[in-house]
């Protein structure tokens, strides 16, 4: 009897095993998933800066242009990050009409 209770711990020990190996895909894959949006991230982050950057800077720089400049960043942001007007709308847009109000002067 007392055999059989060690044979059983091996078998016992298989299938937590399997878990902690079916656990770890979901993790290596929100990872990787973590690590894109990280990417996607960055790269709005980068985007948005010299959009603002060249609003601010060019004095050659239109207003329509630079309406447009905004329009075209949003498309953008948001082909990155689908679904996700409302983050845009509290996070850049009040940034983004600030910079036009200050540069054109507009009321």
């Amino acid at each position: 009897m007392p055999e059989n209770p060690s044979r059983q711990e091996p078998m016992a020990a298989g299938p937590s095993t399997s878990r902690e190996i079916s656990k770890s895909k979901p993790t290596s894959n929100s990872s990787e998933e973590a690590i894109e949006e990280q990417r996607l991230l960055r790269r709005l982050n980068m985007m948005m800066n010299m959009v603002m950057s060249v609003i601010a800077q060019d004095a050659t720089l239109s207003l329509d242009q630079a309406s447009q400049m905004v329009a075209d960043a949003r498309t953008a942001a948001l082909a990155m990050f689908p679904g996700k007007e409302l983050a845009w709308s509290l996070i850049y847009q009040p940034r983004l009409q600030r910079l036009m109000r200050e540069r054109y002067r507009i009321m």
